[in-house]
């Protein structure tokens, strides 16, 4: 599976509109258009799925660039970034005392009675 970023297309299309475009060039698997979680308007960008890379590469180069209702079209070949792993926990150390206090005499203990 190869991702392409789609960037620059008119709010109003459509996931299938946006298939039917890129199709042409390769087998779609999936399609995600990018869109508010609030309002659900589109943010003008989307990542699709394609299952060759050559299929990609060719919608890539054929549609970066183009225009498509009057905007831009911007098509990148998404690299997948590996899946970034939380930090290890540091293992607890005991706080070391202030160095202002570290000059004080200590307080005598009380005796229990």
């Amino acid at each position: 599976m190869t991702k392409i970023f789609i960037g620059g297309f008119p709010l109003d299309i459509t996931e299938l509109e946006l298939v039917q475009l890129i199709s042409w060039h390769g087998s779609v698997s999936t399609i995600k258009i990018v869109r508010d979680k609030k309002t659900r308007i589109c943010k003008g960008y989307a990542f699709v799925e394609m299952e060759d890379r050559i299929g990609a590469e060719n919608a890539v180069i054929a549609l970066d660039g183009t225009m498509l209702q009057g905007r831009e079209l911007t098509l990148n070949i998404t690299e997948d970034q590996p899946v970034k792993k939380a930090p290890s926990p540091r293992p607890y150390t005991k706080p070391s005392a202030p160095a202002d206090t570290a000059d004080r005499p200590k307080r005598p203990r009380r005796l229990s009675s």
